[in-house]
C-alpha cells in the first residue's frame, strides 16, 4: 500500500509539473513574441516573421513612434497612458471606498431588506456591461458630460462596486466580531474601527479588489469608445491603441503598443502580490 501511494504521488507530482509547464508556454511565449516582434526592424519581420533577432539589428524604433505625438510623425499614446491612469486610480479609490462601507454595512449592520440588498449586488454582477450602454449614454449625452474622463469614472463605478461589494463581504465575514467588540468597550466609534481594525484585517481582500478595478478600468474598451471617441484628447490607452489596428500600421509598432498596454497590468500583479502577502501576514498577527 505504501508504495502504491508513493508511485501515485510520484506520477501526480511529474504530472503537475508536466501540466504547469504547458500553461506557462501557453501564457509566455505570446508574451514573448509579441516583445520580439516590437523590437525588431519592419524587414527583418518581413522577411522571417519567426526569426530570433540578433543583437544588432533590435532598435526601438517602434516605441518611439507609437509614443511620439502626432506633431513628430507618431501615434501620441504616451498622453493617452495619463488619461488612462486618472481614470484607472480615481477609479480604484472610488470604487474601494464605497465598496468597504457596503461591505461593512452589508455584513455587521442590522436593516430591512438587507438580504434583499445583498442579493442584488450579486444580481448587478449578472448583466453585462453593454445593457447598461444605451441608457448611461442617453443619461450622460443629456447632462452634457459625455467626453469627460470624470463620467467615466462613474461608469466604471456602477459595473464594479456591486462585484467589490460581494466580494469583500465574503472577506470582512471572516473576521472575528469580537475584536470590533473588544474595540468599541475600549471607546472606539464605529468608523474608527472600520479604520483600525477591519482595514488592516481585509488588506488581502482589498488589494485583490483594487487590482480587479483598475485592470477594469485599464483594459476596458466599450464604454470608452461610446464616450471618448469624439473627444481625442481624453482618449484612454485602450482606446489609442485601437487606432493601430489599421492595415498602414506597421505590425511592429502595433506591437510596442500592446506591450505598453500590457506592461503596467503584469507590474501591477507582482506589485498586488507582496501587498496581498504583507496585508495576510498582518492581519494574521493581529487577529
Amino acid at each position: 500500500m505504501a508504495s502504491r501511494e508513493r508511485v501515485e504521488t510520484r506520477v501526480l507530482g511529474v504530472a503537475r509539473v508536466l501540466w504547469l509547464t504547458v500553461v506557462l508556454i501557453a501564457c509566455v511565449l505570446p508574451l514573448l513574441y509579441m516583445l520580439l516582434l516590437s523590437v525588431r526592424p519592419l524587414q527583418a519581420v518581413l522577411q522571417d516573421p519567426l526569426g530570433v533577432p540578433s543583437p544588432s539589428e533590435l532598435n526601438l524604433e517602434a516605441y518611439r513612434k507609437v509614443i511620439a505625438s502626432p506633431e513628430d510623425g507618431g501615434y501620441g499614446l504616451l498622453s493617452f497612458f495619463g488619461n488612462s491612469l486618472i481614470v484607472a486610480l480615481g477609479s480604484v479609490v472610488a470604487t474601494v471606498l464605497l465598496s468597504v462601507l457596503g461591505a461593512y454595512a452589508a455584513t455587521r449592520l442590522r436593516f430591512p431588506g438587507k438580504n434583499v440588498i445583498n442579493i442584488s449586488f450579486f444580481a448587478c454582477y449578472m448583466f453585462p456591461g453593454i445593457v447598461m450602454a444605451i441608457p448611461l449614454f442617453v443619461l450622460f449625452s443629456r447632462l452634457g458630460l459625455r467626453g469627460e474622463l470624470p463620467a467615466l469614472i462613474v461608469i466604471y463605478l456602477a459595473s464594479t462596486v456591486p462585484v467589490s461589494v460581494y466580494m469583500l463581504r465574503n472577506y470582512f465575514r471572516s473576521i472575528p466580531r469580537a475584536l470590533e467588540d473588544a474595540a468599541m468597550v475600549d471607546g472606539c466609534n464605529r468608523v474608527q474601527v472600520i479604520v483600525r481594525i477591519v482595514l488592516p484585517l481585509a488588506m488581502p481582500s482589498i488589494a485583490a479588489t483594487s487590482l480587479y478595478v483598475f485592470m477594469i478600468a485599464w483594459n476596458e474598451y466599450l464604454f470608452a469608445l461610446l464616450f471618448l471617441l469624439e473627444s481625442r484628447d481624453n482618449w484612454t490607452v485602450s482606446l489609442g491603441l485601437a487606432q493601430l489596428d489599421d492595415i498602414s500600421v506597421s505590425a511592429t509598432v502595433l506591437m510596442a503598443g500592446s506591450v505598453l498596454l500590457t506592461l503596467p497590468v503584469i507590474a501591477l500583479f507582482f506589485a498586488a502580490e507582496r501587498l496581498l502577502v504583507e496585508g495576510l501576514t498582518a492581519g494574521a498577527e493581529k487577529g
